[in-house]
């Protein structure tokens, strides 16, 4: 399992000592934090690596370092829930080269269920689950695709559609928990309707670096305001693009 982090004291020990004894391994691949993250995260009990700020680089160093044939990236405010690895097995066993995630946005009211409501469709239909959503690969798949794009946005639509190429992709049930950080700081409305401007984008062919530059983040020093020199650059480390 690998978890990339940026700046996540106070919840990444949390995180992996929930994960350590059930996970085949845990890897914290961090860009940079200036907190205890990285102390944190291996007085837990997980392995750490450190490099540069980036989540596709960041995720590419912890693969290089795992020694599981299956890989499950991780973000670090997504929780997964009972049973999620046997139904990874099982899923991988069935003939799945990986997949991840149908998604529950955490908070209450209406938007939020819509907003797990459409992304889960969305992944449902497409077969194309983001980030947040935990993604899986076997190793072979993972080396076959080329890892995740060094992108400064997009890297987990970027890495989904390649591995959807390659064979099947499996969306397991019940959800995962993520955090719903963006859509509570910036507002549903504007939230859906800059990511549905950024997806037309990469659709159109539009450069990510460009892409990124409209993707402003809720706040805090994130792995990619280091990777792109831009006051616009994509949200937290654990975020991703919905």
């Amino acid at each position: 399992m690998i978890v990339p982090t940026l700046e996540e004291e106070g919840r990444i020990g949390r995180l992996v000592a929930s994960l350590v004894g059930e996970a085949d391994e845990v890897i914290v691949t961090d860009g940079g934090s200036r907190d205890g993250t990285a102390r944190e995260a291996e007085a837990a009990g997980a392995r750490v690596v450190v490099g540069p700020p980036g989540r596709g680089g960041q995720l590419n160093r912890g693969a290089a370092r795992a020694r599981s044939p299956i890989l499950l990236f991780l973000h670090a405010d997504t929780t997964l829930p009972p049973g999620s690895l046997g139904r990874i097995r099982d899923a991988v066993a069935a003939g799945a080269i990986g997949g991840g995630f149908t998604v529950r946005f955490e908070g209450r009211g209406w938007r939020f269920a819509l907003g797990s409501w459409l992304a889960s469709r969305r992944t449902r239909r497409y077969r194309l689950p983001l980030g947040d959503q935990a993604q899986f690969v076997t190793r072979p798949a993972f080396e076959a695709v080329g890892g995740f794009p060094d992108w400064p946005i997009l890297e987990d639509l970027e890495f989904a559609r390649r591995l959807r190429k390659q064979g099947l992709v499996a969306i397991l049930e019940p959800p995962v928990s993520t955090s719903a950080r963006r859509f509570v700081a910036q507002g549903p409305v504007r939230t859906v309707a800059l990511n549905w401007v950024i997806f037309v984008g990469y659709y159109l062919g539009i450069s990510p670096h460009r892409l990124a530059r409209l993707y402003r983040p809720a706040g805090g020093r994130t792995e990619r305001d280091e990777a792109v020199p831009s006051p616009a650059a994509p949200g937290r480390s654990s975020e991703s693009l919905r």
